[in-house]
């Protein structure tokens, strides 16, 4: 089925759209376009969106504010990612025959070309963007989007059979997700969400969908959750390993990265070849190759490693100033990117944390903190859960230094204040942006435009 296809199918439906954000805004105006019937959903009031009017001269009701979702009459209802399937106001129109999809589910009903699918906790937007630029290096036509950004459905028809779609999938986005994409690829999973998932199961649940009728899977085996997922899985299985020898698919021993096919093992890479830094980065390395490894050669794995300077907020260079060095982690949204983020560096980091909470615990990076952090600046609204989980650190002495600062602003200029010549300062806050961002990236290029000010 085709998009134009799928649309000539709802046209005399009722649809309502919930969330005029990114992901849903070219598929209201594209239903628009073709004469359905369109209601758009949304917390926010009409001056804080900025295509209502536009919407509205298409023909698009509105339904905004608080009570937004209060009484939906529609046969169709496109759900944004970020809004819980099982909402009452949702539930109780599905109980009345609507049906419940999504931008993506729709995408991957129409989609023309192979999808490949990437998940995890951590490390999902790197791999995604790996396996995108090792499939381009190699000639191939890739279309790439999902979480990481921009929406594919309304491009689904402009794809080819022999393009590749590479698109991140959040928790929020497999929560309801009924097809699984050609090759599904988790990089690993720890506590994430718990915010707004009800507990770890849902999560873990969640990103199982990712497995559903895939003919390939590949899983972090030295992940225990990841490698549980390859019991569920109906295609073939590549493992991706830092700690052991695999039988199909990539591990690394000796600095050294191989792949395998059938017991059959290879050399591809050096870790040294790896531009970007962190041991975490090498396991992305490993997981999108072995997505991958059909399609791209060893020399145009070693090319992309020496070129690709990374994305955008993940241990981002920003600047030296006066010896000091400065990151931008702004994505560390978890304790377990923030604890990969600081492994990453040989030495011990002038850290800058804290944010919205998640509801995961601080523990385990309050130890590592002790180990692994010079001195701290925490903010935002988990700053004395951190400062507490770090004092509360067995290893504790005292060490490192913390600053509790409430401004965020002020937080990035005390970690200057701090910072000694041959130190490296690093925004990795281990929280949401929520508290005082609209998302990371606002985040991260807030801290970016404060270091670049400073003088």
């Amino acid at each position: 089925m085709t998009l134009s296809e799928y649309i000539s199918t709802v046209k005399d439906k009722r649809i309502t759209v919930i969330g005029i954000g990114v992901s849903n805004i070219p598929l209201i105006k594209k239903l628009a376009e073709n004469g359905c019937s369109v209601t758009a959903c949304d917390r926010r009031a009409k001056s804080d969106i900025a295509v209502s009017q536009e919407l509205e001269n298409m023909g698009v009701k509105l339904s905004l504010g608080e009570r937004y979702l209060d009484g939906i009459e529609a046969d169709i209802i496109f759900r944004t990612p970020g809004i819980r399937h099982d909402l009452p106001q949702i539930a109780k129109a599905v109980s009345g025959g609507a049906e419940l999809t999504s931008e993506m589910e729709v995408f991957f009903k129409v989609c023309p070309c192979e999808i490949i699918g990437i998940t995890g906790s951590d490390g999902k937007t790197t791999t995604t963007t790996l396996i995108s630029e090792l499939l381009k290096a190699e000639g191939k036509t890739v279309h790439i989007g999902g979480n990481i950004g921009t929406p594919l459905l309304c491009s689904a028809d402009d794809m080819d059979k022999d393009d590749i779609a590479v698109v991140e999938l959040s928790s929020f986005q497999l929560m309801t997700m009924k097809q699984g994409s050609n090759t599904a690829v988790v990089t690993n999973l720890s506590p994430n969400h718990l915010d707004v998932h009800r507990d770890m199961e849902e999560y873990v649940e969640a990103k199982r969908n990712i497995c559903s009728g895939n003919s390939l899977t590949v899983l972090n085996l030295d992940n225990e959750i990841t490698a549980g997922f390859a019991g569920i899985s109906s295609g073939k299985i590549r493992y991706f390993s830092m700690k052991q020898p695999v039988e199909n698919g990539v591990f690394c021993e000796d600095e050294k990265i191989y792949a395998v096919r059938s017991g059959v093992k290879k050399y591809v890479l050096d870790t040294a070849d790896i531009r970007i830094p962190g041991r975490h980065n090498i396991e992305n390395y490993m997981a999108a190759y072995a997505a991958v490894m059909d399609h791209v050669s060893a020399e145009t794995l070693k090319k992309v490693a020496r070129e690709f300077g990374g994305v955008a907020h993940r241990i981002e260079f920003v600047r030296e100033l006066d010896g000091v060095k400065y990151y931008n982690d702004s994505i560390a949204s978890s304790p377990s990117r923030t604890i990969a983020g600081l492994k990453s560096f040989d030495k011990k980091l002038v850290l800058i944390a804290g944010g919205k909470d998640k509801g995961v615990p601080f523990d385990e990076l309050g130890r590592e903190i002790v180990k692994r952090v010079k001195k701290l600046v925490v903010t935002g609204y988990t700053k004395e859960k951190i400062h507490d989980a770090v004092v509360n650190a067995p290893e504790y002495n005292g060490k490192p230094e913390i600053h509790v600062i409430e401004d965020f602003k002020e937080a990035v200029l005390r970690a200057r204040a701090i910072a000694e010549e041959g130190d490296i300062v690093i925004l990795s806050p281990a929280c949401t942006s929520f508290d005082k961002f609209k998302n990371f990236e606002e985040r991260g290029n807030t801290f970016k435009k404060i270091v670049l000010e400073m003088e």
